[in-house]
């Protein structure tokens, strides 16, 4: 058995299958080039192609810890395009306990940006459901209730400081 994973499955004619042969070589990241591979279901006869065809049983694909992307990368990407490591990463050190207060306080203002609520919605659902963790390369405890709070109450003293940063910026 053979596991990995799909980012489209779908019936394709025969003028798609030369650009979907082509679409599959930019994803495949296994060897030393790309090589163009076709996916059809296993239930039909695969055309005869230049290409290796793989046959994916349908009816036994199962979606496995769903959860949001796209949202998560923007609220990162704009985190970046504002520079906000410049202003808060010396205000906000890791602790001696090896919390990274940084990405605690990135994890919020994502949720912010993104589906706004209390941080114990975001301890108990959103971060699960959320790709924060595999962005940012952190585990649930990032998202302890107690630290949540913990943080918010570490960035009260440098509120003031941050409208003249990013005015500075433009």
């Amino acid at each position: 058995m053979v596991q990995r994973q799909v980012l489209y499955l779908g019936e394709i004619n025969d003028s798609q299958k030369a650009a979907w042969c082509k679409t599959i070589q930019v994803f495949d990241e296994g060897g030393e080039r790309p090589r163009p591979l076709a996916l059809f279901p296993e239930d039909r006869v695969a055309p005869s192609l230049d290409c290796e065809v793989v046959q994916v049983k349908l009816n036994q694909l199962q979606w496995r810890r769903p959860r949001q992307w796209g949202a998560c990368w923007l609220a990162c990407q704009s985190w970046e395009q504002l520079q906000l490591d410049d202003f808060w990463s010396e205000k906000l050190p890791p602790s001696r306990q090896g919390t990274r207060w940084l990405n605690v306080f990135r994890t919020l203002v994502g949720y912010r940006l993104i589906d706004p609520g209390s941080e114990w919605r975001l301890h108990r659902h959103w971060y699960e459901h959320s790709a924060m963790a595999d962005l940012l390369g952190e585990d649930l405890g990032l998202v302890q209730s107690d630290k949540l709070y913990r943080c918010l109450d570490k960035l009260l003293a440098h509120q003031q400081g941050l409208p003249s940063f990013l005015r500075e910026r433009r």
